[in-house]
C-alpha cells in the first residue's frame, strides 16, 4: 500500500518491490506518478469498492484497508473474519503525510489552507501498520527504502527487528505530526494549559557539567540566528556540555550590539567585552579588559574575524572562537591551534521572540529571552550632575553588558570596554567591590562608569563607587531608598541614571 506526499525515491523503491513479486496498491497522485513511470498499480477504489470522496478526504478509511493491516496472522478468528469479508492482507505500508508543517511555515497561510493539510487517512494507516509490526512493515521515511529492499531481496521479507524499529519510527512520525497540529490549533484557540516541545538529537555529549553526568544536545526544529544548533564547526574538538552553555551565553551578549563588538567569556559571565569602530580594535580592548581571566575562555565577534584578530588570539589559550565568518588568512592562523574550536554562527539580526526553557525538579520554567535594550536618554538622569556624551555612551554600553552577568551584577566600564565585573554575589556592594577593585588593579581610577542590573538597596554602593573614581552610575531604580542613593550621588558629584527596567539573570 503506497500513499505518499514526499515522493523522493519512490519510483525506484516500488520498482524494487515489484521485481521481488509484490503487488502495489496506490492512491490518487501516488498512483498517477507510478503509472506515469511504467509501474503497474491497483487503485485504492478497486480494493475498497468505494470511490474516493470529499475531495480525497475519504479514501483509505475502510475495513478492507485497516482489516488487512490489523489482522493477526496467527489468530484463527482474525483469518476467518478476513476470509468472510473478502479481505486480503496488506504486508507493507509506505506512507508519509501531508506537509502541514511546511504549509504553516509559509507567510500568509490561512487556517483554511492549513486545515486542508491535516492528514487523516495517512496517520491512521501508519498507526494500524505500526501496531501490527509483527506481520506488517511500515515505512514513512524515504531514507529507509534501501534497507527494506535489501532485506526483502535477501529473504523475501523484512526482519522482525527492522519492523519493530520502523514501527517506533512511524509512531514518532505521527506524534510529531499531531504535536505540530495541536500547537498550531491551540495558538489559534488561545489555549496554553499544555506545552508541547519538539527537539531533535544533535549529538550525544561525552558527559555533562561533570564526568559522572550523562548529557545530550538537542536542537529545535526551527532554525534561528545566534544558535549553536545551526552553527558550522570549522575545526577543533567536539563541543562539551559546558562549552555549549558558555558559548550560548556569549552569543546572547553580542546579539545586543550593532557596532563591532567582541566578548571574552568564562563560566557564563563576560570577563572582557568591548565595542569599537573596527573589530580589530574591539578585540584588542576586550582582551585588555582582563588579560588573565580570558585564559581558557571563549571569544565571540559579531564581525568577520580577520588575520589581524586571529594573530592577536594565537598566543592565548582559548577554548572556542565564534564569528559570522572568518577570512581565509584568519583560518590559516587559527588552524595552527588544532584543539581550538572555531565556529561560524549565523548572526542575522532578528526581533522574533525567543522562548527560554529551564528545567526544575518535576517542572519546567518558560520565559521570553531577555532581548530588551533600553536606550539611555537625558530624561533618565536623577542627579544634579548630568552626563557628558562620552559618559552616556559608556553608560549605554555598561547597561547592555550588565544584563548578561549573573545577578547580583555590577559592571565597571570606560571608553567602550569593561574594566571590572562583579557577578553572582549575595549582596550588591560585594559585587561592586569586586568590579571596582579589578578596575583599580588595571590602573583605572577616574572617570569610571558603574552599571547595576538591579536597584541599589542602600547608598553604600554609591559611597564605595566614589572612592574608586566612578563618575556615573546607571541602575534601574525602584528601591524604597532611591532618594538616599540620589542624595549621596549629589553629595559626591556623581551622575546617576535610572532606567526603570531591571535585568536580573539567575
Amino acid at each position: 500500500m503506497v500513499s505518499v506526499s514526499d515522493k523522493t525515491g519512490l519510483v525506484d523503491f516500488v520498482r524494487g518491490l515489484q521485481a521481488a513479486g509484490w503487488e502495489i496498491i496506490a492512491t490518487g497522485g501516488t498512483q498517477h506518478l507510478l503509472e506515469e513511470n511504467g509501474v503497474k498499480t491497483i487503485g485504492i477504489s478497486e480494493i475498497t469498492g468505494f470511490p474516493e470522496i470529499c475531495d480525497g478526504r475519504v479514501k483509505t478509511l475502510h475495513p478492507k484497508v485497516h482489516g488487512a493491516l490489523l489482522a493477526r496472522r496467527d489468530e484463527p478468528s482474525h483469518l476467518q473474519a478476513l476470509q468472510e469479508n473478502g479481505i486480503e492482507f496488506i504486508d507493507l505500508v509506505c506512507v508519509n503525510l501531508y506537509p502541514f508543517r511546511e504549509t504553516i511555515a509559509k507567510e500568509g497561510t490561512t487556517m483554511a489552507e492549513a486545515i486542508e493539510k491535516i492528514d487523516i487517512g495517512g496517520p491512521s494507516m501508519l498507526r494500524s501498520a505500526a501496531k501490527n509490526f509483527n506481520d506488517v512493515t511500515v515505512v514513512c521515511d524515504p531514507a529507509d527504502y534501501n534497507l527494506i529492499l535489501s532485506e526483502i531481496q535477501a529473504t523475501g521479507s523484512t526482519t522482525l527487528q527492522t519492523r519493530l524499529q520502523l514501527s517506533a519510527k512511524a509512531y514518532t512520525h505521527t506524534a510529531e505530526y499531531d504535536c505540530c497540529i495541536a500547537t498550531y490549533m491551540r495558538e489559534h484557540a488561545g489555549l496554553n494549559e499544555k506545552l508541547f516541545l519538539e527537539f531533535d538529537l544533535k549529538q550525544s555529549l561525552r558527559y555533562g557539567e561533570n564526568p559522572h553526568q550523562q548529557a545530550k544536545f538537542y536542537s529545535a526544529l526551527k532554525p534561528m540566528p545566534f544558535s549553536l544548533a545551526t552553527a558550522r564547526q570549522i575545526q577543533g574538538k567536539e563541543m562539551s556540555y559546558n562549552n555549549i552553555q558558555d558559548a550560548n551565553a556569549a552569543l546572547c551578549i553580542v546579539r545586543d550590539f550593532q557596532d563591532p563588538c567582541c566578548v571574552a567569556l568564562k563560566h557564563m559571565n563576560p570577563c572582557g567585552a568591548a565595542v569599537a569602530p573596527t573589530i580589530e580594535e574591539a578585540w584588542q580592548k576586550a582582551y585588555e579588559s582582563d588579560t588573565v581571566s580570558i585564559y581558557g575562555g571563549i571569544v565571540v565577534c559579531n564581525r568577520e574575524v580577520t588575520e589581524a584578530v586571529a594573530l592577536g588570539m594565537k598566543p592565548i589559550f582559548l577554548e572556542i572562537v565564534m564569528a559570522p565568518s572568518f577570512t581565509p588568512e584568519a583560518l590559516e592562523v587559527l588552524s595552527s591551534k588544532k584543539n581550538l574550536r572555531v565556529l561560524e554562527v549565523d548572526m542575522t539580526p532578528s526581533n522574533e521572540p525567543i522562548d527560554q526553557y529551564v528545567s526544575v525538579n518535576g517542572g519546567l520554567l518558560v520565559q521570553h529571552l531577555d532581548t530588551q535594550i533600553e536606550t539611555i536618554t537625558p530624561e533618565m538622569c536623577v542627579t544634579e550632575t548630568k552626563p557628558t556624551p562620552d559618559m552616556a555612551a559608556d553608560m549605554q554600553f555598561g547597561w547592555t553588558i550588565v544584563k548578561h552577568v549573573k545577578s547580583n551584577a555590577i559592571v565597571v566600564v570606560k571608553d567602550g570596554h569593561t574594566l571590572g565585573v562583579g557577578a553572582g554575589q549575595m549582596n550588591r556592594v560585594g559585587s561592586a567591590e569586586i568590579a571596582l577593585k579589578q578596575a583599580q588593579a588595571a590602573g583605572y581610577t577616574e572617570g569610571l562608569i558603574l552599571a547595576s542590573d538591579g536597584f541599589l538597596p542602600f547608598d553604600d554602593t554609591v559611597a564605595l563607587a566614589a572612592q574608586y573614581g566612578v563618575s556615573a552610575i546607571v541602575q534601574p531604580g525602584g528601591s524604597i531608598r532611591d532618594n538616599d542613593c540620589i542624595a549621596k550621588a549629589n553629595e559626591l558629584g556623581i551622575c546617576m541614571m535610572m532606567t526603570g527596567t531591571r535585568h536580573f539573570k539567575h
